[in-house]
């Protein structure tokens, strides 16, 4: 059986890859994500998800690699982990109402190929009275999330609705990434 490593820290992609059965170790990246910039959002999503697998596939040369990386972008801008709460809230205020687009960039990897994609969502919020967004703030789920909130969390209730891979947007396009990690010999 091939190694597979997944190079990300996040719960919630380790929780995904356990649900569909599949066995990993996890090595998350220390790779200088500042240094990345690309001229669209999907561009850079793609090139960081190529970072951070790369970079472990570089110390795990035997093993299949699964980097990822997830944006929320609005207008063009995009709108990353906050730093503050202060941050957090201004962030839900601007895609209060509003439609917006995830974007979730994979890259797997190993010794004879790479394969990298990008899945975009496209993500429309309810209108959000600041009554909802202080106390969903002071939840602190918003801390470690791009976008400032958690569709599979509490974040669920500022969601009107969503077009495309509802995982994607938890960070993870699981059904097409299994089809990838197929053709490397993982699952």
């Amino acid at each position: 059986m091939k190694r597979f490593i997944v190079a990300s820290a996040s719960p919630r992609r380790k929780e995904l890859l356990e649900n569909v059965g599949l066995s990993f170790e996890v090595i998350p990246s220390d790779a200088d994500e500042s240094a990345v910039t690309a001229p669209t959002p999907e561009e850079l999503v793609k090139s960081l998800a190529e970072l951070k697998a790369k970079s472990v596939f570089e110390k795990n040369t035997d093993a299949v690699v699964l980097g990822c990386d997830t944006v929320v972008e609005y207008g063009g801008v995009i709108l990353g982990k906050p730093k503050s709460r202060d941050e957090a809230k201004e962030m839900l205020t601007l895609l209060s109402g509003r439609k917006h687009n995830v974007h979730t960039g994979v890259c797997i990897t190993d010794k004879e190929k790479t394969v990298s994609f990008v899945n975009t969502v496209k993500v429309e919020f309810y209108e959000l009275e600041r009554e909802l967004i202080e106390s969903y703030v002071a939840t602190g789920e918003c801390d470690d999330k791009a976008g400032s909130y958690g569709i599979q969390g509490k974040g669920c209730v500022l969601v009107k609705g969503i077009e495309g891979d509802y995982f994607s947007v938890v960070g993870l396009p699981v059904a097409e990434t299994v089809r990838v990690l197929r053709s490397f010999g993982i699952y």
